[in-house]
């Protein structure tokens, strides 16, 4: 082999894993936080709800209390997602990664989410909207400190993979799960498939991962405050002295990770006896 052969062989073995690690993600752009907003848009939520939740996301992710929190970061900026979710068949992503390090961003970012109204679907799957949302960081080019889903539901996992699944799923890939239970059923539509605790159904089966916690929504008047508390949060963390809202814990046998698709079995017996 001649010396020309040689260093031109020696170059290109040179490169190889160069292209590995871009592979890898090794060239990704650091950010402070991965966030994927994970909104339902499940049939069971009114168009005046659906409104309210879009309404209550564009004025937290302009607040400047949330500007401050992502400039705050070690990076000064953060990687976001918008997606909606609802049956096994339905999650859409809204807006796509975007970063955002400051008022400009936030307002362009929260300005796309105006621009088409949200679409309902039938079913509620919580766990194939997580599943979604792994794959949703699976294909981002950016590197966060943190990743974390954010996700909000009216309502218990009623289709797809067991919601526990598909949370310790995303926690050993060492994501966190938050969660905002919406249980307000003020302009709504009562479901045969509402369940009275969710906060705790969502405490006990959704949220997961180390600091992971759930701010409930008891009236939708609290929306727009909630999103933003919970935006700060996941962001900068609790001020010091300051307690998170109602942190995860442990699973109590009162609480049945499998209520939504009991309910759904039950009520379709019932029709299909008749």
């Amino acid at each position: 082999m001649t010396w020309f052969r040689q260093t031109r062989f020696a170059l290109l073995a040179s490169l190889i894993p160069s292209v590995a690690a871009v592979a890898e993600g090794v060239c990704a752009e650091p950010v402070d936080v991965e966030l994927i907003l994970a909104v339902d848009v499940s049939l069971s939520m009114s168009p005046d709800e659906l409104a309210i939740q879009r309404d209550g996301y564009v004025a937290a992710l302009t607040h400047e209390q949330v500007i401050r929190a992502i400039q705050d970061g070690v990076h000064g900026k953060i990687a976001l997602t918008y997606m909606e979710w609802a049956g096994v068949p339905m999650q859409n992503v809204v807006v796509p990664w975007t970063v955002i390090s400051n008022r400009e961003e936030a307002e362009a970012f929260a300005q796309k989410l105006t621009v088409h109204p949200p679409a309902s679907a039938r079913r509620t799957s919580l766990s194939a909207a997580l599943h979604f949302a792994s794959d949703l960081f699976a294909e981002s080019s950016y590197s966060g400190t943190k990743r974390v889903v954010d996700i909000s539901g009216d309502g218990p996992n009623n289709q797809g993979s067991l919601v526990t699944a598909a949370r310790d799923a995303l926690v050993e890939q060492g994501i966190v799960i938050n969660g905002l239970p919406l249980m307000t059923r003020g302009t709504g539509f009562v479901s045969a498939y509402d369940v009275a605790d969710l906060d705790l159904y969502y405490q006990n089966c959704v949220v997961g991962g180390p600091g992971s916690f759930m701010i409930p929504v008891n009236d939708w008047s609290q929306f727009p405050e909630a999103v933003r508390r919970k935006l700060v949060l996941e962001l900068a963390g609790p001020a010091p002295g300051e307690a998170l809202p109602i942190a995860a814990a442990k699973a109590t046998p009162e609480v049945d990770c499998e209520v939504g698709e009991k309910m759904w079995r039950q009520r379709n017996y019932i029709w299909d006896s008749r």
